[in-house]
């Protein structure tokens, strides 16, 4: 006959209590043991995409993006070690503030050498203005002077040809007593080309006047003298207007006997006093 079996001593539901028990301490111990992700990689994760998405910024920075790359790569990975896990994040949280620090810097670098080649584009264009504006305004100056110069050079001929003499008055054309006949006051027709450069130089410098002033010698009566002196300038004023110079151009004043150039007890002083003297004016509205 077979013998019973004989207990360790311990009744059987204990025996399964302990070994129940059992089972959850090794439970416990293995979830405490078990790798996790530390908390807050997440939001450095989305700082980094960020930055990586910035086309603008990522470009600036690709050695520290990379670097920040990694540290967040490594912080991400499941760890044991709760410390450890930490010291991971704070890694990456550093890098990924170093890679955006850096880029941004980089950026306002860039922004600031943009601004400031702007300006001197700006200051060298405004240079540039400046010189060929001083360049123009200095070749019409040397324009001016040359057309200045061309139409003194003209003036001066013309007063030549009319043998026109510079006084305190302005310039003055003598024409003497050859234009009329004793006594008279009508032109000559032998005398019209002299008057017809007179003509010529009032209808070529339109801002210019003449006063024409007629003069007799001391033969007669200072009335009689001085109504001839004032027919004769009118005679020329007449010439003058014939030829297509305005009236409010002229002025025609006769002297008499006043104001002689020369003796009068002379044949060849009276013939000098007798005569016409045009003063030509700076203005088309001459004196009245």
């Amino acid at each position: 006959m077979k013998k019973p079996i004989v207990s360790s001593g311990l009744p059987l539901r204990f025996s399964r209590h302990l070994l129940a028990y059992s089972l959850i301490l090794s439970t416990v111990a293995a979830c405490s043991s078990t790798p996790k992700i530390a908390e807050g990689i997440g939001d450095i994760r989305t700082e980094l995409n960020k930055l990586q998405a910035n086309n603008e910024l990522a470009i600036l920075a690709p050695a520290a993006i990379k670097q920040a790359e990694e540290a967040v790569r490594a912080a991400e990975q499941p760890v044991k070690d709760e410390q450890q896990s930490q010291h991971l994040v704070f890694v990456a949280d550093k890098k990924v503030n170093i890679a955006l620090a850096q880029a941004q810097s980089r950026f306002a670098e860039d922004q600031h050498k943009v601004l400031a080649k702007k300006r001197d584009d700006a200051r060298l264009d405004a240079r540039t203005t400046e010189a060929n504006q001083a360049h123009q305004d200095a070749r019409l100056a040397r324009a001016d002077a040359a057309d200045a110069r061309q139409e003194t050079t003209e003036l001066q001929a013309q007063l030549t040809l009319l043998n026109a003499r510079q006084s305190e008055r302005g310039w003055v054309v003598t024409l003497g007593d050859v234009l009329f006949d004793t006594a008279k006051a009508d032109l000559k027709s032998s005398t019209s080309q002299h008057l017809t450069n007179l003509a010529n130089f009032l209808n070529k410098y339109p801002a210019r006047g003449a006063m024409i002033e007629g003069y007799t010698d001391s033969v007669g009566s200072e009335q009689y003298n001085l109504g001839l002196s004032q027919q004769r300038a009118d005679s020329v004023s007449h010439f003058l207007q014939g030829k297509g110079i305005q009236s409010n151009r002229l002025s025609s004043l006769g002297k008499g006997e006043s104001s002689p150039v020369a003796n009068n007890e002379s044949a060849s002083g009276r013939q000098q006093n007798r005569r016409v003297e045009v003063i030509l004016t700076d203005t088309a509205q001459a004196p009245q």
